[in-house]
């Protein structure tokens, strides 16, 4: 596996010998001083060229980088799938090259390029031949910062939670296992991540990042928290997604408390309760059941 500074050089040779090429920029976790360190984390590249068209149509351009395993284009993609796309302000390639590295590279037209790299404070000029590029600061990852939530964003979050789980309900009743994981993984986990989110910035004065899907989580929460956390996460058994559901529940039922405490805000503890029953009402209804018992 090269090392990364055979590949920062790489990246700079294969730029400063093409003339179409005036600038590089990066961003990413390398260019994140939060971000861990691993064999895993890939080159986010952009090439900042005078025609993007002259290295999207010329075959095997990239394998200037090293010999292909395997690749993604999604902008092609999105091209062939009839999707709007302009190739002719940017183009990428997703690379994992034979010895184990990976680079994520785009060329960007200059007009593009002056406009995206604002948008990303973890974005860190390499090369700027002719001085085409706005001045960047030093990268930091402030933009994924957890934000403070009022309350509004605290109650809407709350009810989503607490309102969809009646789907995961009759789900788990109809042993539908796809439907149900979806609702869990997709619909509902989002919302508890949220919470976890805004209970940590609470910790923090909001001066940090949880990651993408909150995979640094661990770095703030208490290790019985987290793993309270994790057990949130089932196989496929019906009694065990029950099991999981029901610690989702004492999970956001506890955090929604503190943080609604620590912010001032009021949290709606009957709607909580409600949404608890039914699921408890649900999960004892025998399967033969012809009617739902009233909840007076």
């Amino acid at each position: 596996m090269r090392t990364e500074t055979e590949m920062y050089k790489l990246i700079l040779d294969i730029a400063n010998n093409d003339d179409r090429i005036r600038a590089v920029y990066m961003n990413g976790s390398r260019t994140n001083p939060n971000a861990p360190k691993d064999i895993f984390q890939d080159y986010d590249i952009v090439y900042v060229v005078t025609d993007t068209k002259a290295f999207y149509e010329e075959n095997g351009w990239i394998n200037k980088f090293g010999e292909p395993f395997y690749m993604q284009k999604p902008e092609m993609m999105d091209n062939l799938l009839g999707q709007e796309c302009h190739l002719e302000d940017t183009y990428g390639w997703l690379v994992i090259f034979k010895d184990g590295n990976r680079i994520d590279l785009h060329v960007n037209s200059i007009p593009y390029a002056k406009k995206d790299i604002l948008n990303d404070k973890l974005c860190q000029i390499l090369l700027d031949k002719d001085h085409i590029l706005p001045h960047m600061p030093e990268s930091t990852d402030i933009d994924y910062h957890v934000k403070r939530p009022n309350e509004i964003d605290f109650l809407c979050e709350s009810n989503d939670f607490w309102w969809c789980l009646n789907n995961v309900a009759k789900g788990l009743w109809r042993e539908e296992v796809p439907y149900v994981m979806d609702m869990l993984n997709i619909v509902i986990r989002p919302h508890l991540v949220t919470l976890l989110s805004w209970k940590i910035g609470i910790e923090t004065d909001f001066a940090c990042s949880i990651g993408k899907s909150g995979k640094y989580m661990n770095r703030y929460l208490s290790q019985e928290l987290y793993y309270h956390y994790l057990e949130t996460y089932p196989d496929y058994k019906i009694e065990n997604l029950w099991n999981s559901v029901f610690t989702m529940c004492d999970l956001f039922n506890e955090v929604a408390n503190e943080v609604a405490t620590s912010l001032g805000f009021t949290y709606n503890q009957i709607e909580a309760d409600a949404s608890m029953k039914f699921l408890r009402v649900v999960h004892n209804l025998s399967k033969d059941a012809l009617e739902i018992p009233s909840f007076n």
